[in-house]
């Protein structure tokens, strides 16, 4: 029988599976094809970040008002997104030197949409948000409705996900359907 603390290192933590069941449940929300064909958003890799970091933040967001232990799987949430973005690159073939200079880019670029996000949505500013929207998504180059219709979806998603607190605690949640016309 191993000793106690070498167990310990092979068990997960509390809120492993939780938290990283979240993160695909948003990464499946943001891979939905009506983003790209219908709303506009940019099939690009930073287009598919954008709609990725805009579900996580939404996620992180309901689970920092949470008791315990949503700030905990908000933190694991927000660890998975990043682990996640690190495999990718290297996938793309960023060197080992180059990952964390991109990830902190990353890191930085959803820490920048979250405020504005966040700042918009708890002043209930629908203005504020789609050109928070269209400057971070569209990179300030939008055209049509795809910003609004965007802001609209985040406003959407972000009462459900306020309603749904106890299943989030629980690790499930469930994204609306953005409107598709």
């Amino acid at each position: 029988m191993l000793p106690r603390w070498i167990r310990s290192l092979f068990r997960a933590r509390p809120h492993q599976r939780a938290g990283h069941t979240l993160y695909v449940a948003a990464v499946a929300a943001a891979r939905r094809p009506v983003f790209y064909a219908a709303l506009g958003v940019p099939d690009t890799l930073d287009g598919r970040f954008d709609c990725i970091g805009a579900h996580v933040f939404l996620l992180i967001r309901q689970l920092w008002k949470a008791p315990p232990p949503g700030p905990v799987l908000g933190q694991v949430v927000f660890d998975a997104m990043f682990g996640d973005m690190d495999r990718s690159l290297r996938e793309l073939g960023v060197g080992d030197l180059g990952v964390p200079r991109r990830n902190r880019r990353m890191w930085e670029a959803l820490h920048g949409r979250a405020l504005a996000y966040g700042e918009a949505l708890d002043a209930d500013d629908e203005l504020a948000l789609e050109a928070a929207v269209a400057r971070n998504v569209w990179r300030g180059k939008a055209a049509g409705d795809g910003p609004a219709r965007l802001a609209r979806y985040l406003r959407a998603a972000d009462r459900a996900l306020a309603a749904q607190q106890g299943e989030l605690l629980a690790g499930r949640v469930t994204f609306p359907q953005p409107e598709e016309t």
